[in-house]
This record gives C-alpha cells, sequence and structure tokens, in this order.
C-alpha cells in the first residue's frame, strides 16, 4: 500500500472576479507518494500554478478536498501544521527573500514557528549546506545570481524542517547554470534527505531524474506515468501544444526517417545507448 503525503481527491476550484467565474480543476484527483520526485508539467494555463498552491492550502478547493497526511486544508486549525510540512517555493525567488543577509533570511521560517535559538542556528546552518551556499551566509542576497537566491529561498523553506517541496517554476527566471544549480540541489535532497519533491515545470528536460511525470492540459490530467514512457507519447505531447526533450526529439525523428530505434530515452547517455544499439 502506498504511503502518500498528499491526496487530492474530487477537487474543483474557481477563481471568481466580479461577476466572472473562472474554473480551474474540475473534480482534480492526485496522490503523492511520500519520499517521491513528482514533476507536473503544462503548458500556460493548464492549471499547475493554481494546483501548487492548492497542495500547501495557500489556496482553498470550492468542491472536493486535499489532505496532507490526513489533515485537511479546509480546516484553517490545520493551516499552521500544513505549511510546515509542506514549503512552496515560488518561480521569483525576489518574492520569497525577506532578510538583508542570507542567513538571516533563512532563519525567517523558523523564527516564526516559535523554534528555539540554538535550534534555528543548527536548522540554518544545515540548510545552507544542504542548498550549497553555507559559504555565502553572510552575503546579502543582492549580491547573489538567480539560480543562487533561489537555492537561499529553498534553504527557507528546508530550515522548517518540511517533508514535502513543492515548487511552481523555481527555473523558469534562471539561466541554464542557475537551472542546473537548483536541479542537482532538489536531487540531492530528495536522495539524501527523503523530502518528498513536487515540482512544476515547463522545462521537459527537468523530468529526466523524477519518479513520474504527471501532464497537464486544461485543468486536468492528460498523462502519468515514468518519464521515459510520457515523453515516448511525442505525437499527443505536440498536439496539446508541449515540447519534449531534445533527446526524445532526435530518437523520434530518427525513428520516423526508418531507423528502428526505441523512443523510450530521455537522458544523452540513454539515447545515446539506443541509437548504438540499433546500429549494431
Amino acid at each position: 500500500m502506498k504511503d502518500n503525503i498528499i491526496c487530492v481527491k474530487g477537487v474543483t476550484y474557481e477563481y471568481t472576479d466580479a461577476d466572472n467565474k473562472k474554473q480551474v480543476l474540475e473534480d482534480f484527483n492526485l496522490e503523492i507518494e511520500r519520499g517521491s520526485f513528482t514533476v507536473i508539467i503544462g503548458h500556460n494555463g493548464s492549471g499547475k500554478s493554481t494546483l501548487a498552491k492548492l497542495l500547501n492550502g495557500l489556496y482553498k478547493p470550492t468542491k472536493g478536498d486535499i489532505t496532507v497526511d490526513g489533515l485537511s486544508t479546509l480546516d484553517t486549525k490545520n493551516e499552521f501544521e500544513i505549511r510546515r510540512r509542506v514549503g512552496l517555493v515560488f518561480q521569483n525567488p525576489d518574492n520569497q527573500i525577506v532578510a538583508s543577509v542570507v542567513e538571516d533570511d533563512v532563519a525567517f521560517g523558523p523564527e516564526n514557528l516559535g523554534v528555539p535559538s540554538d535550534e534555528i542556528r543548527t536548522r540554518v546552518d544545515e540548510a545552507l549546506k544542504a542548498v550549497g551556499m553555507y559559504e555565502h551566509r553572510f552575503k546579502s542576497p543582492h549580491q547573489l545570481s538567480g539560480g543562487q537566491k533561489q537555492r537561499v529561498a529553498i534553504a527557507g523553506i528546508i530550515a522548517m524542517s518540511p517533508e514535502c517541496i513543492v515548487l511552481d517554476e523555481p527555473t523558469a527566471m534562471l539561466d541554464p547554470k542557475g537551472r542546473q544549480e537548483v536541479m542537482e540541489t532538489l536531487l540531492r535532497l530528495n536522495n539524501e534527505l527523503g523530502i518528498t519533491v513536487v515540482l512544476i515545470t515547463h522545462f521537459m528536460e527537468e523530468a529526466e531524474n523524477a519518479n513520474r511525470a504527471v501532464v497537464m492540459n486544461d485543468g486536468a490530467i492528460v498523462l502519468d506515468d515514468e518519464p521515459k514512457k510520457v515523453f515516448g507519447e511525442i505525437v499527443f505531447l505536440k498536439k496539446i501544444g508541449l515540447a519534449v526533450p531534445q533527446t526524445s526529439e532526435l530518437l523520434y525523428r530518427l525513428k520516423q526517417a526508418g531507423l528502428n530505434v526505441s523512443t523510450d530515452g530521455i537522458s544523452v547517455e540513454e539515447c545515446a545507448a539506443q541509437i548504438a544499439a540499433t546500429l549494431k
């Protein structure tokens, strides 16, 4: 039996603007297994950012229910505990950085949780080491690159000792180096600390090392499987307006050209192995 940390059951979510209502999700269901690394993919307007805010109770479902370790996000008494267990990282790190010194910013969350000062010191140091930013602890966040700022924002969440981190397109504003830094950090947190990661992104390559890839379109899940299998559905993904990793695209084109190659590969190594096996 799966040990699910988050359960989304029959959720509908509507935005209300003056007299107008816009339904973003309808009868939406999703389970996130503890310790997993799930990537949620979709184009703009697919509902993935709304889902991110629903997962830690920032938004409340119009219908249905979301539970975190059995605690309903609809119950206001659970808000504190849910947001301690599920941390949310936004697209722009500047929106989450509140202090003028890196270590003070990371300490902000635990301080608001009422954590004793000696434990805060330990948590801040461990969080900064976990994201590879300990040597920058005395710097101003404004001296940091975009990727470094995002890692500080992630450290601020880690210092609150969450069981799960939900990230809403955290690499969208970063250059390739910054994106790589953030992805390496997330993989390390998942593999070494066992933190559940839910990464919402439109960069297909970021699904390479995930356990699971969920594709959303018009507020619904249209694909949900291992990343290799999801990106094997190239024709369908293109039909709904999504790109695929360059490796998957190469294998697909080779197959279209008559080469008997499997499209079941995302990483460069997997792609090369598929081609080499076929040429033999």
